[in-house]
Order: structure tokens, then C-alpha cells, then sequence
């Protein structure tokens, strides 16, 4: 594991780069022709907070990162509870709950990116994230443990939970275009995992608290674990908090505007490294050499 870790260290050192070859967008290409640039990280932060919108992105981040690090962090005790106790078992169990983090970052957000349904995406995502925490934690005493239940709540969760951060940190910077996208995405990463460390203490507490429910019911009869209860609390909040977002998305409405105006005047946009020329002509269309 080391050995691997180090490699792609330097795997990735040798060709990080400091810029894209092209801009990613057309807001981007403004910018850069502009000559626009971008404030001190702690004024961007400022100007950040101040701006309508950002928070609601910034709780639906922090919701899923720490529910992701919480499972993340008691894995082997989630999975005992469902029946699961070998520990190569668990440890694919493991290997699967980040995978699916990954896969449904780009199936989800790969259509999110295409339709720009930040909100409605968000919300359906944080719903099935609560329903698919409660096998993680409810254990129903006429059924009882079922490791096949466990395992696919655990992947459906890392499907549904984990998108919503890479969804929210575009979101973010679309809300506070031109702010620096930078300064985002390490506003959105500290508050994170910060708030997500401050929770596990919290979570390792609710976890060796189980509530029975309905113990006098045979046929219903079960409990859950205060960890459980927890991460639900936080979803069932920030779904709420959430669900007010009404702010404009700047950086669509400049990208539509930019291809509007592109088309309209037959802009010819020449991008070499990490210049940029504009040109005007009558018969090019737009991005024909981008």
C-alpha cells in the first residue's frame, strides 16, 4: 500500500500542471481575455460568504463528506452489525462503498453537468441517502441480521451520498461566478472535513447506544444505533436548510450569454496554452479552432 501510494504521488506530481491547456468554459475565456484576476484567498472567502446562495451548497457539502467519513471511519463495526465478520469481507465492503462513491460521482454528475439541475438532483440524492443509512444501523428482531441487505444499503449510499459533493461544489461556484473557484472548493473542503472530524467523536459516542423500538411488538420489534439516528438528524436538516435555494446560477447565465454573443458576431476564439485571442469573422463559426 505504501509503495503504491508513493508512485502515484509521483505519478501525479510529474504531471500536475499549473493551468488547463484550454479554458474549461466560455465564462472562463471572458476572464481570461479580460485579464481579470483573482483577489487574495482570505478576501475571496469574505466575498464568498456574503454572497446569496453559497451556504445552502456548502451545508449539502459538508452533509455528505461527513456522512461518507463517518461510515468510512467505523466500516468494520457497520458491517459486524449486519452480520458481516470476516474481515476480507469487510474490507471489500469497503473497497465497494468507495467505488460506488466514485461511479455514482460520474454517472450523477456527469448528468447533472449536462442539465445543470443542481437542486432537484441534490434533494432526491439527500432523501435516498436517509432511507439507506437506516439498514446501517436498524436491526429488526423478527427478520434479523441480513449481510446482503447491509451490503447493497452500503453501496446504494455511497451511490446517492457521495455525488452530492462534487454536485454542490459546482454549484457553488456557479452561484459566486467570478469568484475564485479555488477559494471555493478549499472553503467547501475544510468546513468539510472539518466539521466531519468534530462529528466522529460524536458518532463512536452514539454508536454503542442502541434504541429499541416498539419492544413490545414481536412482529415489529427492533432497535437502532445512535450513530445511525445521528446521520439521519444531519440529512433530514440539511435537506430542509437545503430546499430554500433560489439563487441564480452566474456562471450559466454567462456561458449562455457568451455563446449567445459568440454566435451572434461570429467570434473566432484562438486558444494556445494558456493565451487567449479573439478575432472577429464573418464566415467562422464559433470554437472551430478550439
Amino acid at each position: 500500500i505504501t509503495l503504491a501510494c508513493i508512485v502515484t504521488t509521483v505519478g501525479t506530481f510529474l504531471q500536475f500542471e499549473e493551468k488547463p491547456p484550454t479554458p474549461p468554459s466560455s465564462s472562463e475565456i471572458e476572464k481570461l481575455i479580460k485579464g481579470e484576476k483573482e483577489p487574495p484567498f482570505f478576501e475571496s472567502v469574505k466575498k464568498l460568504f456574503a454572497t446569496p446562495g453559497f451556504l445552502k451548497p456548502l451545508s449539502a457539502f459538508i452533509m455528505s463528506i461527513s456522512i461518507t467519513n463517518i461510515v468510512g471511519a467505523f466500516i468494520d463495526e457497520v458491517m459486524e452489525r449486519g452480520g458481516v465478520t470476516e474481515q476480507l469481507s469487510i474490507d471489500l465492503a469497503g473497497a465497494g462503498f468507495e467505488f460506488a462513491i466514485l461511479l455514482g460521482g460520474i454517472i450523477i454528475g456527469g448528468y447533472v453537468d449536462e442539465t445543470k439541475r443542481y437542486k432537484a438532483v441534490t434533494q432526491y440524492c439527500i432523501i435516498a441517502s436517509m432511507f439507506l443509512l437506516l439498514p446501517l444501523g436498524l436491526t429488526d428482531h423478527a427478520i434479523g441480521q441480513e449481510p446482503a441487505l447491509m451490503i447493497l444499503a452500503l453501496l446504494g449510499l455511497g451511490m446517492t451520498a457521495g455525488p452530492i459533493q462534487p454536485i454542490n461544489a459546482e454549484l457553488a461556484v456557479d452561484v459566486t461566478y467570478p469568484s475564485d473557484e479555488t477559494a471555493v472548493e478549499s472553503v467547501q473542503q475544510i468546513g468539510g472535513n472539518l466539521v466531519s472530524a468534530l462529528l466522529v467523536p460524536l458518532a463512536e459516542i452514539g454508536a454503542r447506544q442502541d434504541y429499541q423500538l416498539l419492544p413490545d411488538n414481536p412482529s415489529l420489534a427492533s432497535d437502532i444505533r445512535g450513530d445511525v439516528i445521528l446521520m439521519v438528524s444531519i440529512a433530514v436538516i440539511t435537506y430542509f436548510y437545503f430546499s430554500s435555494f433560489d439563487a441564480p446560477l452566474r456562471r450559466s447565465e454567462a456561458d449562455g450569454k457568451g455563446n449567445d454573443e459568440d454566435l451572434s458576431n461570429g467570434v473566432t476564439v484562438d486558444v494556445i496554452d494558456i493565451s487567449v485571442t479573439a478575432t472577429k469573422t464573418e464566415k467562422e463559426p464559433v470554437g472551430s479552432q478550439l
